[in-house]
């Protein structure tokens, strides 16, 4: 197991307030903040340093979803006052600074870092992004580019613990309306996704009235419906949460008509909130996802298999 030390500390004592984070043997530091603490944020030694920063709020276009905007600057501090007196960004209520602790980060290496973390940005799709351009990566030494990928790296670690998913890339699917195609040998993993990631065997669902079929996977503990995974074409269920999330799949994209118009398709991968979430949204209608979707393998119904992954987990420790 391939374990990361971070360090977590919370400047004034409070969860919600400013904190800092670091990862063991990481030159990397990151800086967090509400809104509401960007005075002190402003005044801290490692914001007056080049580096990366994004702002985040929420989207008003699409409720449950994060709205984006990634910049960098020589001072980042000069350029978050300015987005804070900045009428057209009054979206964002929390403000996330990458630097180096070792000052070696350069106006090249942000603008470097600025340009990878738009694009990851948009190949994840978890949070709209506000930017109005996406700059081609700065030319860099061979030696200061591996650099700059591996503070990425680190940074797709640390980020995600506190709880910004914006660069958080599941996989890179496969080719639209194909079956995702697993490996029944060993983990079930398929070979489009990245061998870095814990992933679960592979599970499908059905609605055989409508000739739907779609696989999902664990991947890093979220539920993963694959690309190229079909649903029924309309919603037929009750009002809810629920067909308020499928309506906004179809104006997202993340679902569109399959080539025979009779089922919707997912082009890529999308990571749902839970498993029921996954089954509703493909099925139409409120549905158990614990016991809808099952094994591929053996047909185990998967809350079957998580409570047996569970115990066998106990069972090994103890």
């Amino acid at each position: 197991m391939n374990g990361k030390q971070i360090r977590l500390f919370l400047a004034d004592g409070t969860p919600g307030g400013l904190l800092t984070a670091e990862i063991m043997n990481w030159t990397g530091f990151v800086v967090a903040a509400p809104r509401s603490d960007l005075s002190s944020l402003l005044l801290r030694s490692e914001v007056k340093r080049t580096g990366i920063y994004l702002l985040l709020g929420d989207d008003p276009e699409s409720p449950g979803r994060q709205l984006v905007y990634i910049g960098e600057g020589d001072d980042v501090s000069k350029r978050l006052y300015q987005h804070a007196r900045d009428e057209s960004k009054s979206f964002w209520d929390r403000a996330v600074v990458l630097t180096n602790k070792d000052l070696n980060l350069t106006k090249a290496h942000a603008r470097y870092l600025e340009s990878r973390f738009i694009a990851l940005a948009m190949q994840a799709g978890r949070s709209r992004l506000h930017n109005a351009t996406s700059p081609e990566p700065v030319a860099l030494p061979e030696a200061d580019r591996s650099d700059m990928e591996y503070f990425i790296s680190q940074a797709k670690i640390i980020l995600p613990v506190l709880g910004i998913n914006t660069l958080r890339v599941t996989s890179s699917s496969p080719a639209a309306g194909t079956r995702p195609v697993g490996d029944d040998s060993s983990t079930g993993a398929p070979a489009s996704l990245d061998t870095d990631a814990k992933m679960s065997p592979m599970f499908v669902m059905e609605h055989k009235k409508s000739g739907v079929r779609a696989y999902a996977q664990e991947v890093d503990g979220e539920f993963t419906v694959r690309a190229g995974s079909l649903a029924v074409r309309a919603w037929t269920g009750n009002d809810g949460s629920y067909k308020r999330l499928r309506q906004r799949l179809e104006l997202e994209m993340v679902l569109v008509p399959s080539a025979d118009n009779k089922t919707m398709m997912y082009p890529k991968d999308y990571v749902f909130a839970s498993p029921s979430a996954a089954a509703a949204v493909s099925v139409g209608r409120n549905a158990n996802g614990r016991r809808v979707w099952t094994l591929e393998a053996t047909g185990q119904e998967y809350g079957e298999w998580q409570e047996e992954q569970l115990f066998a987990g106990i069972g090994n420790k103890s």
